[in-house]
């Protein structure tokens, strides 16, 4: 799987197991389900790292978002932010650009009209 799907899976599974519909391993397994795939080690290692570290990634963009809570985000806003911070934070083999951009360009597809230039307005700031 191309890394571009696994992390519009992981947005998929993080929005769930944000609205409280899934335990990490039933959104991971929900979403493969879903979209006709198979296992991908970089898709569970995204959900991983986000289920290990969520306080600290939550706190850092609590840190970041002016006159912003994080609860106050839009839940897709809130899950690409969290995805790029375990890429940036967590995953050593994917440059900090790659992950910005990413987070961007599925901002554009999946977020509303201001999505894509709230996530680079907070993200540059890492």
């Amino acid at each position: 799987m191309k890394r571009r799907k696994a992390r519009e899976l992981a947005l998929q599974a993080l929005f769930q197991m944000d609205l409280g519909e899934a335990n990490a391993s039933d959104a991971l397994q929900h979403v493969l389900e879903e979209a006709d795939e198979k296992e991908d080690l970089f898709l569970e290692s995204i959900i991983s790292n986000f289920v290990n570290h969520k306080n600290e990634i939550d706190q850092k963009l609590s840190s970041n978002i002016e006159s912003w809570t994080i609860d106050r985000l839009g839940n897709v806003d809130r899950n690409i932010l969290r995805i790029a911070l375990v890429e940036m934070d967590y995953l050593e083999d994917v440059p900090k650009s790659v992950s910005i951009n990413e987070a961007i360009e599925i901002a554009k597809i999946y977020g509303d009209d201001d999505s894509s230039k709230f996530i680079n307005a907070v993200l540059s700031k890492f």
